[in-house]
């Protein structure tokens, strides 16, 4: 879809390589932007073959220990001559010996080349090093290798991967609504004049990535905060939401909110196709195969409540694009709020769409899986409504869902026994003459309660819709209906997923109390006990409203998403809602965007800028997660 930021110039600066990040003796910035490296090295270590045994003489350097003799024998003047010829021509082929490795370097070998060194090495240990490394202590036993001073010798040694260009994301807070980043706000940083308070690094990386960002410790000062690792990192945003950082890509999670960099976004459906296209890098030791590219991610865009009866079935009839009409939408932006102005007493918005039409539909037709509730039965012998509670809607209207990139929806919610049992079979049944997916609703229990099984390039999928709300719609053993969210039946199903093959399960709950952004009770209850048998994530719905979130034992559960194509206009919190847009690693999820939208036309979503139109459901969602989300 088209990129909603600001275009912003590519940033470019010079690059410093960084062979041991964990070295007090990193590069250092100079006042004229420059980096100074070459006065300081690190101190060499001693690695010893295997089979190494000190009593025999060296295959290669032909060296061997010796032990005092009573008397010196004749040819010794002669054999120190040798050796003294033999350490000239080692030190001219770069062969390191005195308490350096006999293992000769390869040719055209680098800084940035793999080399083994201590792991309990503590940083700053080396303070005071210089270009010669320091002899080894002659009263030292033969064949042991020598630490350098302050140092404590290591069990085995640990190898660094070797540097590479390894791509680094900016980050903030995950419940910042800003969606990109520029030169600009970080340059400015050194001097109060960016959006953000500070800079928080990883302080491994932190020398690299500042030298990438053209940046220096010294000017930034106080507003550089380095912290030991990215979960510390995240805890840090969490706590300080003026706050930007950088991590590697491989170290973004869905806790933090990953931002855009140069108009350009490494995660989400409009992601750039490769890591060669992402412009933001720094020099680090890396692995050969990056644990994230956005080339191998995937997506998944859920949605809330979907009807096609009543004022969406008058909004799609009127449109010259008919059944295509709801998820034509744009962008739009609240102007101002008429008091009182809705029939039932409620404030209205005043509105303006600013472009962008199609970027609803690019969006979920972008995902890999897009999935949503549909609130309704489309029997056969539909009926439409004007008004009132039940609701059926016109099969050739499932076209315009399967149009927009529609791979799923739940048949499991209040409503979809409203044309009986026959129209439950029939729903099921027009949803596949037009190859839409479906779940939690079945010709039995046992069909009913069978995770849908997508794939997302290797990874399966397993989607598993319950109702909790019209118990008199589930199915029993001999009896079409809905499957019915109990304990037991989490833990029987998410099993049965995962036996399938579901490498990520997602429970899809229509449950909760209408009208309210707290989640109940007992959606906590059964949304925990869902996570506690197995699932990745929870994505409920119901309410009507956006509700609350919550993060528990590292899994996300959106109590609800709101209406996503409903006709309830006649409040501002019944207009607006969430579209989620996940973007996974594998089988983890990487990053979470909540998309705020407001329904235009009764049945037209628009997205809205978070920080500004959006801010509205934003704060609604941020007030039902009290207590409940420490991200």
């Amino acid at each position: 879809m088209p990129a909603c930021h600001a275009g912003d110039r590519r940033f470019e600066s010079g690059r410093v390589r960084h062979p041991f990040p964990d070295s007090p003796h990193a590069p250092s910035a100079r006042p004229d932007g420059a980096f100074s490296f070459l006065r300081r090295t690190i101190r060499a270590v001693s690695v010893r073959e295997p089979g190494y045994d000190p009593r025999k003489r060296h295959p290669r350097s032909g060296a061997h220990p010796t032990s005092a003799r009573p008397a010196r024998p004749a040819w010794l003047l002669p054999a120190l001559g040798a050796a003294a010829l033999l350490l000239v021509i080692a030190v001219g082929f770069g062969s390191g010996i005195l308490g350096r490795s006999s293992e000769p370097r390869s040719p055209g070998a680098s800084a940035g080349a793999a080399l083994a060194v201590p792991a309990s090495t503590p940083r700053g240990s080396a303070a005071g090093a210089t270009d010669t490394p320091a002899a080894p202590d002659p009263s030292a036993t033969p064949g042991v290798d020598i630490p350098s001073v302050g140092e404590t010798a290591p069990p085995d040694p640990v190898v660094v991967g070797s540097e590479t260009d390894v791509a680094i994301v900016p980050v903030t807070s995950f419940r910042s609504a800003r969606s990109g980043v520029n030169v600009a706000d970080i340059e400015g940083l050194a001097t109060g004049a960016s959006p953000f308070k500070a800079l928080v690094l990883v302080e491994e990386d932190a020398d690299a990535i500042l030298a990438s960002l053209g940046l220096a410790r010294d000017g930034l000062g106080k507003r550089l905060v380095a912290v030991a690792s990215a979960e510390e990192l995240a805890r840090n945003l969490a706590a300080n939401r003026g706050r930007v950082a950088f991590l590697r890509a491989d170290q973004v999670g869905p806790s933090v909110r990953a931002l855009a960099w140069g108009g350009k976004s490494l995660f989400g459906t409009n992601r750039v196709k490769s890591l060669a296209a992402w412009p933001l890098t720094a020099r680090l030791p890396g692995p050969a195969t990056p644990a994230y590219d956005p080339a191998g991610a995937w997506t998944m865009v859920a949605g809330g409540d979907i009807l096609l009866d009543r004022g969406v079935s008058l909004a799609i009839q009127g449109s010259k694009q008919g059944a295509d009409f709801p998820f034509d939408g744009g962008t739009v932006e609240i102007t101002g709020r008429c008091k009182d102005c809705s029939p039932m007493g409620w404030d209205l918005p005043y509105t303006t769409k600013t472009g962008n039409a199609g970027i609803v539909r690019d969006l979920v037709s972008g995902a890999d899986i897009a999935i949503a509730n549909f609130e309704n039965p489309a029997p056969d012998a539909f009926r439409w409504h004007s008004k009132g509670t039940v609701f059926s809607a016109n099969p050739r209207y499932i076209k315009g869902l399967v149009d927009a990139g529609l791979d799923w929806v739940s048949l499991a919610n209040n409503h979809i026994g409203d044309a009986g049992r026959r129209g439950m079979l029939q729903t099921m049944e027009n949803l596949d003459g037009y190859g839409l997916a479906h779940g939690g609703l079945g010709k039995n229990a046992t069909a009913a309660h069978t995770a849908t099984l997508l794939k997302a390039g290797d990874v399966t999928v397993g989607l598993l819709g319950y109702d909790q709300i019209a118990r008199s719609y589930n199915a029993d053993a001999d009896t079409p209906g809905s499957a019915r969210m109990t304990t037991q039946a989490l833990k029987a199903d998410i099993k049965a997923a995962r036996k399938a093959g579901a490498d990520v399960v997602v429970v899809f709950p229509h449950w909760g109390v209408e009208y309210r952004a707290a989640p109940s009770a007992a959606q906590r209850a059964l949304g925990r006990a869902a996570i506690d048998a197995g699932a990745d994530l929870v994505i409920g719905n119901h309410p009507h409203w956006a509700e609350g979130m919550e993060v528990y034992k590292g899994k996300p559960i959106w109590y609800a998403l709101g209406n996503f194509v409903f006709d309830q206009t006649w409040s501002e919190y019944t207009m607006e809602g969430l579209t989620l847009e996940l973007t996974f690693r594998g089988k983890e999820l990487a990053q979470a965007r909540m998309r705020p939208h407001l329904i235009l036309g009764k049945a037209q979503p628009n997205l809205m800028d978070p920080a500004g139109s959006g801010k509205f459901v934003m704060d609604q969602v941020w007030r039902g997660s009290k207590g409940l989300l420490d991200w």
